[in-house]
């Protein structure tokens, strides 16, 4: 016997006959209901959440955010027509822009899906709703319906392909853009907006 069969067939007997099958995978129990789990989970992340009644409520909450930040009353919003029509006349002073936003500027998204295990805003993409628009703005305004919180993210990829095929990406964001690579040191906006906040909102 060569020194090669040799070591094969010690391998050969030294190898499991059959390794135990490992337990089938169950996703953990979330410690509160879905939007209240998101809304701890979204908050630790560093981001701000407002609940709201229904989208009439959207123009003034906007308008709010921005005087509590001392920010300019300019939002930039997406390419969807579907925007113009909110009652944006109840915030006085606020500014409209349909230009893509800037590293000072802030935006507002249309989130399809967020996840409630990581307080994670799923972004799909969209012709009107560009990736963009969520990574340049220094302020994200993400606005999110209640009904559209799932558990998990197994749980937005299984409605996402039952409501048709996949998006070409899906961004994942849990709270404001920050890294730590540089010395250790925390740094806000490194990837994407400085600061998020999150409308969650009730009803369609």
């Amino acid at each position: 016997m060569s020194a090669r069969d040799a070591i094969l067939a010690n391998i050969r007997t030294r190898r499991v006959k059959s390794a135990p099958r490992p337990s089938p995978y169950r996703l953990p129990a979330l410690a509160k209901e879905t939007v209240g789990q998101f809304i701890e989970r979204a908050r630790a992340s560093g981001a701000d959440v407002r609940q709201l009644a229904g989208t009439k409520d959207i123009p003034a909450a906007v308008a709010e955010a921005l005087r509590d930040r001392n920010l300019p009353a300019i939002v930039h919003l997406p390419p969807d027509e579907r925007w113009h029509t909110l009652p944006w006349d109840a915030a006085s002073g606020l500014t409209l822009s349909r230009e893509a936003p800037g590293c000072d500027d802030t935006a507002i998204n249309v989130v399809p899906y967020a996840i409630a295990e990581t307080g994670t805003l799923a972004f799909l993409s969209d012709a009107n709703q560009p990736a963009s628009w969520h990574f340049r703005p220094g302020f994200e305004i993400a606005v999110v319906r209640s009904e559209d919180i799932l558990p998990y993210l197994e749980s937005v990829l299984a409605k996402t392909k039952i409501a048709g095929s996949l998006p070409h990406t899906i961004n994942l964001v849990t709270g404001p853009s920050r890294t730590g690579d540089i010395e250790q040191t925390l740094e806000l906006g490194a990837h994407g907006p400085k600061a998020l906040l999150v409308l969650v909102v009730e009803g369609a």
